[in-house]
């Protein structure tokens, strides 16, 4: 053996150098991987051939093999790292020739390109790449970091460390805006800090909260790493939980499971909301502390400016605080009580499907063991139970067509039942109530007539849906008996948002914080999947980009606006009428909803090709798809050129090494310590797009193939490659910090800041470790 290393472990080493020299080497990255790859495997094959790479692999022929596999000891979990002791014969790495792993190479690279890239299953949750990156530059160059920045410091800036709190704050809100570490990070740089170092801030503080917040993107929903760490995930987790289930003697992991092994990018976004937030508050205690500590470097600062009626503290708690909370929470209890809740009347004409054991019985001996193993005794004897008392019931009932009388009972029970205020309405009166109070809040001293006209209107909508609403009253009745009192009430809240308009802190935050809520709403909700929601929020930001621009231009903006109401009115008769005019007798109803729903539609479009021709003819556009198309072509050409390496080290046996060496620890724990350990020891040297395509596919089929929760173990990877972001000498956020910062910080300044924010990575995901709840309650409580 050379060096007295095994072949297989000079091949990796070679992989490894030659990917380390590729990416120092000065090439885009997305090209150096590929290089990589097909430079070591013709050094791997020029060694291999002149005799000097030696596997020493397991003696399958040998008495002693035999002995162990007849003990009951299964092939596959047999390896040199677990029973060193066997005899072993000396083979080439390449066993067939280099030739021959040549030649699978290329087929196989085709076929993994086809599969991953070009029309796999991944491929159409692999577009919300492209649309969020889209967002997210788009957000950035209308300048919303900077109204974010100035208004935020003049919020939190009074406090001790309030302006680095000021910077956590931005930082997690862009983070679920734009997403974009390296345009958060130079644009937090760029505004921010010449601000912190003129008030005496600490460099190292401020580079350093600087750099860690602008990372928060990466974990913070919607996040591209997770969209593409989802994409494999999904994957590695199916196939390692089928194999898992098949050495368990079961026919299939559903089996096996008892439920489907399945997991998607949207449950992903579900789980990474708590880390994301909680990494957010452990980077603000820490501003919040320091400055505690040590007031001279992070003194409190009174900014100047800003604009709006100024109010008492008895005002702000009572309107700003109190009467939300009191609208929010009455809304809760009226519908815990019944009162507020669903209307709808639809009934299904077939019966209701017989639900199953919770676990099939009906399975080998060696797979019953298993389960038990795996479920516990008590989980076996239920399912047990409950299978005995579908049998004895005749077996599972199966769906079955309704009679007439059946389908007018239960239409009737669901008429009795129905709540007396509609869903709709409720979320309708509370959203243009919050507005109310939040405009008398802001200015308690204007005349209140016009927001108690919109009180009364509210008002009466509540009484219209109680008297004169039945669960049987048509959409299109409901929508003439609520037009006037919905009349009233936005003449009161055109008032309330004109206020509201006057005050820095709400005309900044508040439209990409709906942006925010459509796209993460109607993924985190289950509405629609990242794709369709990454679609929507990039055309929300062109929209809300070119709004901004035109005010800039002293121009109207009425047209992006009545384009968005346009878009509202679009949902709403979706919702509420049934638009299938395809049918054989369309009524007049349906008629009027359609039209008014494409012309909805129509206008919408038409507002978004509007906001494209602003920004185009304000030459923002241009530079937004071409930095579009550029990022989105170097996470695919990474995509392809990692599948490449990934090849490589297949071919020559490196992958399965590496997994049985991780196979090869009895312990689950040891084995993901192990792999978080190299994750975060590579995140020095690699950025996080090549650590997720060439280092996850080879661990992923070991650590999605034990009894982890796979919701748990992406996220935990994907809080160690935001690391990857701060970690010297290779982390992104500090080199684009440094090609920013004044010249009076130094790289030093830099590195020692970003120190303490690396601790804290380490912290959270200790605490995610010990309590994996965090990340699994979102998903637990929300439906799928």
């Amino acid at each position: 053996m050379l060096f007295g290393l095994d072949g297989v472990e000079i091949g990796l080493i070679i992989v490894f150098f030659c990917l380390f020299g590729g990416i120092l080497s000065g090439f885009p990255v997305a090209f150096a991987i590929g290089g990589a790859g097909i430079i070591s495997f013709g050094i791997i094959a020029a060694l291999d051939s002149a005799g000097l790479l030696i596997h020493q692999a397991i003696d399958t022929s040998s008495q002693a093999y035999r002995d162990l596999v007849n003990s009951g000891v299964k092939p596959d979990t047999v390896s040199v790292f677990r029973f060193p002791d066997l005899p072993r014969i000396a083979e080439p790495v390449f066993v067939q020739g280099w030739e021959t792993a040549l030649d699978r190479n290329v087929s196989f690279i085709v076929n993994r390109m086809n599969e991953r890239v070009l029309a796999g299953q991944s491929i159409e949750t692999l577009l919300a790449v492209l649309m969020f990156v889209l967002m997210g530059i788009t957000l950035e160059r209308s300048k919303i970091a900077n109204d974010l920045l100035t208004t935020m410091a003049r919020v939190f800036g009074p406090l001790p460390g309030g302006l680095a709190v000021s910077i956590v704050v931005v930082g997690a809100f862009l983070a679920a805006s734009t997403g974009i570490v390296g345009a958060t990070v130079v644009t937090m740089g760029l505004l921010a800090l010449p601000t912190m170092l003129r008030n005496n801030y600490s460099p190292e503080l401020a580079t350093g909260v600087i750099a860690a917040s602008g990372t928060l993107g990466q974990i913070i929903p919607p996040s591209i790493v997770i969209v593409l760490l989802g994409t494999l995930a999904g994957d590695l987790y199916s196939t390692a939980q089928e194999t898992r289930a098949v050495e368990a003697g079961c026919t299939d992991a559903l089996t096996y499971l008892g439920e489907p092994a399945v997991v998607s990018v949207g449950t992903l976004f579900q789980a990474a909301l708590l880390p994301g937030i909680m990494l957010a508050l452990l980077y603000a205690l820490y501003a919040f502390g320091y400055a505690l500590l040590n007031p001279e470097k992070a003194p409190a600062v009174e900014l100047s400016g800003g604009s709006g009626e100024p109010i008492t503290r008895s005002e702000g708690l009572t309107w700003l605080l109190g009467a939300p909370v009191a609208l929010i929470v009455g809304a809760v209890m009226l519908g815990s009580a019944g009162v507020i809740g669903s209307q709808n009347i639809n009934v299904s004409a077939f019966s209701d499907i017989g639900e199953g054991a919770s676990l099939r019985t009906n399975v080998s001996e060696e797979c019953k063991v298993s389960m038990i193993e795996l479920h516990g005794q008590s989980a076996w004897d239920q399912a047990v139970a409950e299978q005995e008392a579908i049998d004895a019931a005749g077996g599972v009932a199966n769906a079955e067509r309704l009679s007439e009388e059946e389908l007018a009972a239960a239409r009737d029970a669901k008429i009795a039942n129905a709540a007396p205020i509609g869903n709709g309405v409720a979320v309708l009166v509370v959203l243009l109530g919050l507005t109310l109070v939040m405009g008398r809040g802001i200015a308690p001293s204007r005349p209140t007539q016009p927001l108690i006209v919109g009180a009364i209107g509210l008002l009466l909508m509540l009484l219209v849906d109680v008297l004169l609403i039945a669960p049987t009253t048509s959409s299109g009745l409901t929508f003439v008996l609520l037009a006037v009192p919905f009349a009233l009430a936005m003449y009161g809240c055109k008032e309330a948002a004109a206020r509201c308009a006057t005050n820095d802190l709400i005309r900044v935050v508040f439209p990409p914080l709906v942006l925010i809520i459509a796209v993460l709403g109607s993924i985190l909700g289950g509405v629609t999947n990242p794709t369709p929601a990454a679609a929507l929020g990039a055309g929300g930001a062109i929209m809300l980009a070119a709004y901004r621009k035109l005010q800039d231009q002293g121009r109207s903006g009425k047209v992006i606006i009545w384009a968005t109401f346009a878009v509202i009115i679009a949902l709403l008769m979706g919702v509420n009428f049934d638009l299938r005019i395809n049918q054989g007798s369309v009524s007049f109803e349906t008629w009027v909803a359609f039209i008014v729903a494409y012309g909805a539609y129509l206008f919408a479009l038409f507002g978004l090709i509007y906001g494209c021709w602003v920004l185009f003819s304000s030459g923002v556009l241009t530079p937004v798809v071409r930095e579009t198309a550029k990022v989105t072509s170097m996470v695919f050409t990474i995509l392809i050129g990692s599948q490449l390496l990934n090849l490589v080290v297949i071919s020559f046996g490196g992958e399965h090494y590496i997994q049985q060496f991780l196979r090869s620890f009895d312990n689950e724990f040891t084995v993901f310590l192990i792999v978080m350990l190299v994750l975060f020891i590579l995140g020095f040297v690699l950025d996080f797009l090549e650590i997720i395509y060439i280092v996850i596919p080879i661990v992923g089929p070991v650590i999605y193939g034990g009894s982890f929760d796979p919701k748990w173990v992406t996220i935990m990877v994907a809080v160690n490659l935001q690391t990857s972001f701060l970690t010297p000498p290779f982390g992104f956020a500090l080199f684009y910090l440094r090609g920013v910062a004044p010249k009076e910080v130094t790289t030093g300044h830099i590195y020692r800041g970003i120190i303490p924010f690396v601790i804290i990575q380490v912290v959270g995901i200790a605490i995610l470790w010990f309590f994996p709840t965090i990340v699994t309650i979102v998903p637990d409580l929300i439906p799928n």
